[in-house]
């Protein structure tokens, strides 16, 4: 299709505002938090959600940044993301990976044989987690858009990791100390996302995370952007064949026993992964 720029923010903005009401149920007085890297996903995510909710429907929208300790690549995009809340008057919570006694850039020289953004990601959604339950959060907002579910679908199905592929969200089970995702730009393609962001005139951080190239996720990506050249809509087909697996998955894949780790999230064994690979790096810190 070939729209204006007005029509076009109506495409993206109809299909978002479906994908929440499916998604969340959300009455006023209640909280949700976006989680907000200051990218152009999480952005237009945190637009679009605060558009929707917010003082108008009585409902409290908060931001949630997360610091991983990336010297030059982290802190202008915490900037941004401040400065997009006070414009819009909403509350900007940052949480570091410091917290934790660590940083990505004291890990990344110590990960050898194990990809740092193992330790990135565990680390990044324990503090999410934390300071959503604190928040008193219903729901956590993350960017994620079709590109990113396409490629996630396609890992866990080539990793033979089906039970992570049932736990993939949007979460529509609430377990006790995890405060369930939902992902309003599931079904907006990457280059929509940022069409979007450019037209609207929305400040984002576009710098590349320097450690980016040791990502699994790469061979991912590439496999799905070439799926999508060769045959156009494979993207929406996979995401498509998933959701037709999804209450399968949830039948045969209840949730689990959870308990609380002595961090304070939940786990389903004697200790959570973000505690292990916490003492595991600062092991490592350590003996240097």
């Amino acid at each position: 299709m070939h729209l204006c720029p007005e029509h076009f923010s109506r495409f993206v903005e109809k299909r978002v505002k479906r994908e929440i009401r499916k998604q969340i149920k959300v009455y006023p007085g209640e909280d949700i938090a976006v989680a907000v890297s200051g990218g152009k996903d999480s952005i237009v995510a945190l637009k679009l959600i605060s558009d929707v909710f917010g003082p108008r429907n009585r409902v409290g929208v908060h931001a949630i940044t997360i610091d991983e300790g990336i010297a030059n690549y982290r802190p202008p995009s915490v900037d941004i993301v401040r400065r997009f809340c006070e414009e819009r008057d909403i509350q900007f919570h940052l949480r570091s990976f410091s917290e934790l006694g660590v940083t990505m850039d004291e890990i990344v020289p110590l990960s050898r044989d194990s990809s740092p953004c193992t330790y990135c990601g565990v680390f990044r959604r324990r503090l999410m987690n934390d300071e959503a339950r604190k928040i008193g959060a219903k729901y956590l907002a993350t960017g994620h858009n079709l590109d990113d579910m396409a490629q996630s679908v396609m890992m866990n199905f080539v990793r033979g990791d089906v039970e992570r592929l049932a736990r993939l969200g949007p979460h529509e089970k609430v377990q006790p100390g995890l405060v369930p995702r939902f992902l309003p730009l599931r079904l907006i393609p990457e280059k929509e996302t940022l069409l979007y962001a450019l037209v609207n005139g929305l400040e984002y951080w576009d710098g590349e995370c320097p450690y980016w190239q040791e990502a699994l996720r790469n061979q991912y990506r590439s496999i799905v952007d070439e799926l999508e050249d060769r045959s156009p809509g494979s993207r929406h087909s996979i995401l498509s064949s998933y959701d037709t697996l999804r209450p399968m998955l949830y039948k045969e894949y209840a949730g689990a026993d959870l308990h609380l780790c002595q961090c304070g999230e939940p786990t389903v064994g004697s200790r959570c992964k973000s505690c292990d690979l916490l003492e595991d790096a600062r092991r490592r810190i350590s003996n240097l």
